[in-house]
């Protein structure tokens, strides 16, 4: 036999039945939502927290590469078990304990987080981080890439709510990062480095959340403007009034044109396809009104239409228009690349009149919409992978678009991670300093390489790997 062969037979030992090497098993756990093929010899269903660090020690030992795995939905392949060894699946850790004196919450990665959301609000707590995947999506992948989501704009990104992190090192050896306590100034602040790490310098078993107060009220504006430039003032403007929306969403032109095209019917209407906002303030009813009526005088003032909801079903209508956004783009082309990047505020227009050019030079379908109440677009390249001229056009457009960002003082990624996905422009993000020291820590905490191996540092094309056409759990309408 050979060592893996030697590891997984010591695994099997250990765990038993937990160790799973299904053919079935094997190709759901080879995929995620970026849908290029990984190749694992084992997946490991954990039950309890102490056995990551069981199979941990083994897998270090032997030099086995290790991938966690919660939902599989990201979307930059941070969950493709791409160099093989074996799953850590955590799904199974769902642990939940609200502290309601405290406004805390500890629980297991496994935890999906709309239902985290639900269950803390039986207390009165609100939990803010809403990444659209939020029904399906599991806390602990949330930490793997510091996930965000529409109320960034006023409540903050997943690291703003994580006091403490338990977990096990790649040796097996467990680890406590930060505590249970408001402040924690006390050493090196290893909790925020695991954090958007995406599981290659540890596994995390436990999470410590902060919460606050759940917002009783929301009002929801949807609004079409002249222009990009129009629309993209919101952020500094709204500011300006003293309003903070906690959704402030942008949608351009193409995208509504695409939207009206995939529904049928026009927003507004009378009114062609024009860049929309969302907007969305909380809080209570007497804070609510005075806002209300800033924004409305606003929107009069600068909007072409707008339309404000007067009941949750009217809210619901409104927010159709957002989420049917990405889903029209998808009729379009074979291949969808959904890249998060972020700018300053001031530059985003920069950014859109620079998307709108390599539209019209690389002849492609490109649409923006995103949360531009904190810079982080959404940039949507839509084309057909068996074409391989349209698809050397879109590649070329992307590099054009990363280098772009970064001349913006921009982020290649604001909520997706890197995985591989992002590979190909990671290294352009940082000088060589910073880039020595992020693989001096690679390698000090995980000195054999062995946790989620391929991603961050590795270079990896997507374009040249055939996106698979599997449905993932989380996609099924049956269940």
């Amino acid at each position: 036999m050979d060592h893996t062969e030697i590891a997984l037979s010591a695994l099997c030992t250990k765990l038993g039945e937990r160790v799973n090497t299904s053919a079935v098993k094997l190709y759901e756990a080879s995929y995620d939502g970026l849908k290029v093929k990984g190749s694992p010899q084992a997946i490991i269903e954990i039950q309890d927290e102490h056995e990551v660090g069981e199979v941990l020690k083994l897998a270090n030992e032997f030099s086995i590469p290790v991938t966690s795995r919660g939902a599989g939905s990201s979307l930059t392949g941070g969950a493709t078990p791409y160099k093989g060894g074996w799953v850590l699946d955590l799904s199974r850790l769902t642990s939940l304990d609200v502290d309601p004196d405290n406004m805390l919450v500890c629980c297991g990665p496994g935890v999906v987080v709309g239902e985290l959301q639900s269950k803390v609000a039986e207390f009165g707590l609100f939990y803010p981080p809403d990444p659209s995947s939020k029904k399906f999506c599991t806390i602990g992948g949330n930490i793997a890439c510091n996930a965000g989501g529409l109320r960034c704009v006023k409540y903050g990104v997943t690291r703003d709510y994580v006091l403490a992190l338990s977990g096990y090192l790649p040796t097996g050896q467990f680890v406590r990062w930060g505590r249970a306590t408001r402040k924690f100034a006390t050493g090196y602040n290893l909790r925020d480095l695991w954090i958007g790490s995406e599981g290659t310098l540890g596994v995390v078993t436990e999470i410590t959340l902060r919460l606050i107060l759940d917002v009783p009220e929301r009002l929801t504006f949807l609004a079409a403007f002249t222009d990009d430039q129009a629309a993209l003032a919101a952020p500094l403007a709204i500011s300006k009034l003293g309003v903070r929306p906690s959704i402030l969403e942008y949608m351009d032109q193409w995208t509504i044109d695409c939207l009206q095209k995939y529904v049928g019917e026009e927003v507004f209407t009378g009114v062609q396809p024009r860049p929309m906002l969302l907007i969305e303030l909380d809080g209570t009813k007497e804070s609510l009104e005075p806002e209300s009526l800033l924004i409305e005088k606003w929107l009069q003032e600068e909007a072409i239409e707008f339309r404000k909801a007067n009941n949750e079903d009217e809210a619901e209508k409104l927010w159709e228009v957002r989420r049917q956004g990405s889903s029209s783009m998808k009729k379009l082309a074979t291949t969808k690349l959904n890249e998060d990047i972020v700018v300053p505020l001031d530059r985003q227009i920069e950014l859109v009149k620079f998307v709108d050019s390599l539209r019209t030079n690389y002849q492609l379908n490109i649409g923006v919409f995103g949360h531009c109440g904190d810079g982080n677009l959404h940039v949507n390249f839509m084309y057909d992978e068996d074409n391989e001229e349209e698809t050397g056009r879109a590649v070329e457009a992307l590099h054009q678009l990363m280098e772009k960002v970064v001349s913006l003082d921009g982020a290649i990624s604001g909520e997706h991670g890197v995985g591989l996905a992002k590979t190909p422009f990671v290294r352009n993000q940082f000088n060589q300093a910073e880039w020595n020291t992020m693989l001096a820590v690679k390698k000090t905490l995980d000195p054999k390489g062995i946790l989620n191996p391929g991603k961050i540092f590795d270079v990896f094309k997507p374009w040249e790997e055939k996106k698979e056409k599997v449905i993932l759990s989380w996609e099924r309408t049956d269940h």
